[in-house]
Parts: C-alpha cells; structure tokens; sequence
C-alpha cells in the first residue's frame, strides 16, 4: 500500500472525518427500509430483513470482484485495529466489528461479521438501535425490573443469535444506570449499544480495540471498581469461570449464552466442564445464579411494531437451586410452570400473554410454542395441572 494513502487514511481517521465508504449506501439502504440486518452474498443481490422476513434490493447481484470492493475497506478504515482484524479475518475465517454510518444527520451502528464461506468472502451486519428502549417498549415482562435490583449474582440471556439478548441486557443495564449510584463496566466484542451515564459511572471497553483480549479485561476489571458488569458471551470454560468468580466477589454480572431455554442453558454450561467438575458447577450456579431469562423474537401484528420478544424466566428460587444441586433438570420446566408467583414464566404463558394482548398471530404462537397443545388449553382458558415435582 502506498505511503501516501497510509498517511491518508490516519489523517482521516484522526480528525474524524473518514471517507464515505461504497458499503455504506448498503446500510443507509437498511436504516431507510427500517430493517434489522442486513445480508451480502456472491451471486445474490444484497437482501435486508424487515420484520422478521429476507427481502432483496433492487439491484443485480454481487460478485466476487464487487464484495472483496464493498467489505475490504471496512476491515481498513481504522488504522487502530487493522492489523488485529485482518489477523483474525485470516486465520479464524470470519471477524466481528463495529461500524458506524450518519443517515439524516443521526449516528447508526451496526454489528458487523465478515466470513468466508466456499472460497468467497460474505456479510451479515445487525442494525444497533442508536436509543436504548425501555422494558415497556420492548414489550419485557415487568419482572425484569425487580432482577436488577440485585446486587451481586450472575443473570444469564439465552437465546440463538437474532433473538435480542443483547437488546434485553442494554435495557436492563440503562435501568439500573437510571435508578442506582455505581460504577458499570462492559467487555465487548464489539461494542453494540453505547449508554448516556445518568445516575452511574459507565465505562466500556471493546476487545481489540481498548484492551487486548477478555482474560485482560477481566484481570483488569476487579481493580477497576465496578459494581456490575456486562461480560459478553459465555463461549467457553475460561469466560464462565471469570464471571461466576466476579459474582461470587460481589458483582452483579450479566452474559449472554446460546441455548433455547431456561432449564437447557444448565446443560449448556455444564456441557462447557470436563464431568468431574460438574457438580462443583452445579453449586456455584445454586449459588451465584439470580435468574435465567430465554427468549425469541417473533414477528409482530401490533401496527408499529415489527418484533416482539417471547420470554421464559427461570428465577433460582429455593426450589430452582435444589433440583439444579440434586441433578434433577428434567424437572425444571415444571418448576417454572408453578413459580409464577414468584416472578417466573415459560414460553407457554408468555406466548399466551402475547397473543392476549394482540402482540402475536394466534396461529405464529402456536407453530412457535415448545409444547403447542398446552398454548392451546391455555388460550381456552384450560390450566394444565401439573404433577408434583419432589
């Protein structure tokens, strides 16, 4: 690369004034269309999703020549991280950043992966919402308001990628910025939503870009005074540890991990430790874990709304913590079933509560629901009794 343009980049990049990139027609596209994500594949023509379904852009598709033109430069744009992202480009076939457009005088981030896929290079960028929505308009459970007012423990969202974990988390960590006096510290991977200190002190750091891997992050976190912190997504044995470990010294630690339900993230994490460690996670989980909360984005029917999210929360009251001690998983769902009282639910009576409130199709809920016959009782108004589970 030539000296000249070197020097042209970093001079961009140091008054803030970057070159528009040819990409970012694509994403001003995605903000226009009010869509979440969007999608670059050879052979295809871009396609952006709008409330739930892939729709293409008017336009001929890319081909190879034209993606490596599109995407390229973003992995360039910041002589900070360029070395680090191609580095991981290369040698992990796919990496994660942040990117930033304007669109009508308004800041837009998007989180981007670029991959390889067949010997071709691709794209899938999440649209960040630049305003942190509240529970009422995510449409949350109220219940979440009461599990931010721990204050140490671990809360764990499940859910696949898409699901809004990372949305639920960022409204659970303004409300705590809006209603408490203390210091929250996120480890990103990249940085998503970006936060307005209210009542807290918050400081985020990105992964590649502030510090120069989580474990560092980590070790620099407990002498950095917080009192709760976001640590990502629970990937591997290493990550668990340091949280739990932070939990257990008196934070309030959030995380997100990949699993389909409440009771099924148990499995999850264990899966995570060789066998002979199991029971000794068990024990920290019963006593460390404050609540689990699952959910899935579906399509809405409410004008004004594209998705809405449906929720299982798994609270680890005593009766959680002793099955969960005692191995005795396969019973968990029935104790979220009669644990409503205390703040729980499962997607049967989530899904329920949508569809009563004109949120969700009748029929959506029934194709999505784990267990469709009991939605439909549910919705006769038929309580399912269930059977004891000592």
């Amino acid at each position: 690369m030539a000296t000249n343009v070197e020097e042209e980049k970093n001079h961009q990049y140091s008054f803030g004034k970057l070159k528009e990139l040819e990409i970012d027609k694509l994403f001003r596209a995605v903000v226009k269309l009010e869509g979440s994500d969007l999608h670059l594949k050879v052979g295809r023509p871009p396609h952006v999703r709008v409330a739930g379904s892939l729709r293409p852009l008017n336009r001929g598709p890319i081909d190879a020549e034209e993606m490596q033109r599109l995407i390229f430069p973003m992995l360039e744009v910041d002589p900070r991280l360029r070395e680090r992202r191609w580095r991981i480009f290369n040698e992990d076939g796919g990496v994660d950043f942040a990117h930033t457009i304007e669109v009508d005088g308004k800041t837009w981030r998007f989180r981007v992966n670029v991959f390889q896929q067949m010997g071709q290079v691709g794209l899938v960028a999440r649209r960040v919402n630049n305003w942190i929505p509240n529970f009422a308009d995510l449409h949350l459970p109220p219940v979440l308001e009461e599990l931010c007012k721990y204050d140490q423990g671990m809360i764990l969202l499940a859910g696949v990628t898409g699901s809004g974990k990372s949305t639920t988390i960022a409204s659970m960590l303004d409300w705590i910025n809006h209603n408490y006096r203390g210091h929250i510290l996120t480890l990103e991977d990249p940085i998503e939503f970006t936060f307005t200190e209210d009542k807290c002190i918050i400081n985020q750091r990105e992964i590649g870009q502030d510090v120069k891997d989580f474990m560092i992050g980590m070790k620099h976190a407990v002498r950095e005074d917080p009192d709760v912190m976001l640590v990502g997504e629970m990937r591997d044995r290493e990550t668990f540890e340091t949280a739990i470990q932070a939990a257990e010294t008196g934070h309030l630690v959030f995380g997100t991990i990949h699993a389909s339900s409440a009771p099924s993230t148990i499995g999850r994490i264990l899966d995570l430790f060789p066998e002979a460690m199991h029971q000794a996670i068990r024990s920290a989980l019963a006593f460390n874990m404050k609540a689990i909360i699952a959910q899935k984005l579906l399509p809405s029917i409410k004008p004004g709304v594209q998705r809405v999210p449906t929720v299982e929360i798994m609270i680890f009251t005593p009766m959680i913590k002793k099955l969960i001690l005692e191995s005795q998983d396969e019973k968990l769902a029935d104790a979220i079933r009669i644990g409503a009282k205390e703040g729980m639910q499962d997607f049967t009576m989530s899904l329920k509560d949508l569809v009563e409130r004109e949120l969700v199709d009748r029929q959506v809920a029934i194709e999505v629901a784990p267990n469709p016959e009991a939605l439909k009782m549910a919705l006769k108004g038929i309580e399912v009794k269930e059977p004891g589970i000592l």
